[in-house]
């Protein structure tokens, strides 16, 4: 099956791939992200159409809708997307200036969110030779957002009292256990998976019951758990003892975001979007930063970071050999950059900006 499909690529379509800017920084780190990964795309032979989709205010400026129907209806003709921070705090309160976050997850059922963390000697981390992924389920938990079919999660049914559902189901936390099973596979063959047991007896009871469940599918994956709360104070203090790590939607958000603090921020935070589905979406942890916006000063190594896991996956998923060997170029030139304090940006002890590190990664591309 790979080897048909990368003969069909090699012989006729290119991969078709998404840019959707986003708010803020953006519309600056995400065409550093698709000029990185042009410079890979040609140093390696894999033809690429790029499609610029409306997404965001600008979208709500030009064509009345923070997700216009245009997006959506391009979208399922893609390979996957490489998706901007999307301020949705600063949107007008209005019903056409929605959150496209939720939507597009829910839609294109992505069910799995893929957050490595890992170290690089300079940058100020914490701890060296940090290197985990933290597997969040993404489609249900307490977030309000998306786990409803219809209405939300989260009501009021008096002028004092607020509550929040959250929803487990089986299907959910078996499949992304399988899905961070199939990557601690092909990595150190070590998964965790983190809970709640001991309070939320039903719901991460019922988490913990599926990841064993699909646990016993892979006798050659050694896995155990740990409680959130502890799981939270290992992290800081010995992270070298995880390799893949699958927690629901609030404690994965809530870790990750821990994780990222120990490498140098947020802005070493990325993140890919999966499912079971032939479609990925390349999107970094972090928010859209509207204070640095427009400085030319953001990090833009998480998207980078997320667009070269976009193109190693379909690479892998298409059996596109030179989609994984750009990827791979991406990567070595991306640890070079980071590398140089005068290539790299203020956030991570560098000297350097968005365009200074860009042109780096770039340049180590082009000279390999």
């Amino acid at each position: 099956m790979c080897a048909a499909l990368a003969d069909n690529r090699g012989m006729n379509a290119p991969l078709k791939i998404g840019i959707l800017e986003g708010d803020d920084i953006g519309h600056e780190i995400v065409p550093a992200a698709v000029a990185v990964a042009k410079a890979a795309a040609a140093r390696h032979g894999v033809a690429i159409e790029w499609r610029p989709l409306p997404i965001g205010r600008r979208a709500l400026d030009t064509h009345g809708a923070t997700l216009p129907r245009e997006t959506l209806d391009t979208l399922p003709t893609l390979d996957g997307w490489i998706l901007g921070p999307i301020g949705h705090r600063a949107y007008p309160k209005r019903p056409e200036a929605i959150n496209p976050h939720p939507i597009l997850r829910k839609r294109f059922d992505l069910f799995a969110n893929v957050r490595p963390t890992r170290s690089y000697p300079g940058l100020g981390c914490l701890h060296d030779d940090i290197d985990l992924i933290i597997v969040r389920e993404n489609n249900e938990g307490f977030q309000p957002d998306r786990n409803m079919f219809m209405g939300s999660g989260e009501f009021r049914p008096t002028e004092d009292m607020t509550l929040s559902m959250r929803v487990i189901t089986r299907r959910a936390s078996y499949r992304v256990a399988k899905a961070a099973l199939d990557l601690a596979r092909r990595r150190r063959k070590h998964m965790t998976y983190v809970h709640k047991d001991t309070v939320f007896k039903l719901g991460c009871g019922m988490f913990v019951e599926e990841c064993r469940r699909a646990a016993a599918e892979y006798p050659d994956v050694r896995v155990d758990d740990v409680i959130v709360d502890t799981f939270a104070m290992r992290l800081v203090r010995d992270p070298q003892s995880f390799d893949v790590v699958v927690t629901t939607n609030m404690f994965g958000d809530i870790l990750s975001d821990e994780a990222a603090g120990l490498v140098g921020g947020l802005g070493m935070a990325p993140g890919l979007c999966i499912g079971e589905g032939r479609i990925a979406m390349a999107q970094a942890t972090h928010g859209s930063a509207p204070d640095i916006a427009g400085r030319g000063i953001a990090n833009p190594y998480a998207m980078i970071e997320s667009t070269r896991m976009l193109l190693e996956w379909l690479g892998h998923d298409r059996g596109i050999a030179e989609a994984v060997a750009a990827a791979e170029a991406m990567s070595q030139a991306t640890t070079a950059a980071l590398a140089d304090p005068a290539a790299r940006t203020g956030d991570i002890r560098g000297t350097g900006n968005t365009a200074t590190f860009t042109e780096a990664i770039v340049r180590g591309i082009e000279a390999r």
